[in-house]
């Protein structure tokens, strides 16, 4: 079993900046054989796919409306996926979820919320105008 706890969510003005981490963690778990994404999800409105990374090679995947603003990034000796995200705008205001795809594929990020398959709890992010 794979456990992710978010953290760093919270309350900013349009033009501020959060940075989001996410600890994984399990008796069994390899933080390298996981490709690790964000998504967010407001009230009434689908899950959707914020940034990705891969397992290996560091490549990353962004959502169109967050690119320039948001970086993903990833420490594999400390099994953290972090989320900076800049110059926030209060559409960015949602609950944000990190999640685990087990990939076989050293270079895949996957944009849809069903290829992953553990989930953290997720963590608020309120921005106001």
């Amino acid at each position: 079993q794979v456990q992710l706890v978010e953290s760093g969510g919270g309350l900013v003005q349009a033009g501020g900046s959060l940075r989001l981490s996410c600890e994984a963690s399990g008796r069994t778990f390899i933080f390298t054989n996981y490709a690790m994404g964000w998504f967010r999800q407001a009230p009434g409105k689908d899950r959707e796919f914020v940034a990705g990374i891969s397992r290996r090679a560091g490549i990353t995947k962004y959502t169109d409306s967050v690119k320039g603003r948001f970086t993903i990034s990833r420490d594999n000796a400390e099994n953290t996926v972090s989320l900076q995200m800049n110059s926030l705008k209060p559409e960015d205001t949602a609950v944000y979820y990190c999640a685990a795809d087990m990939s076989s594929i050293p270079f895949r990020v996957i944009m849809a919320p069903s290829g992953y398959d553990y989930w953290g709890q997720g963590t608020q992010v309120t921005v106001s105008s």
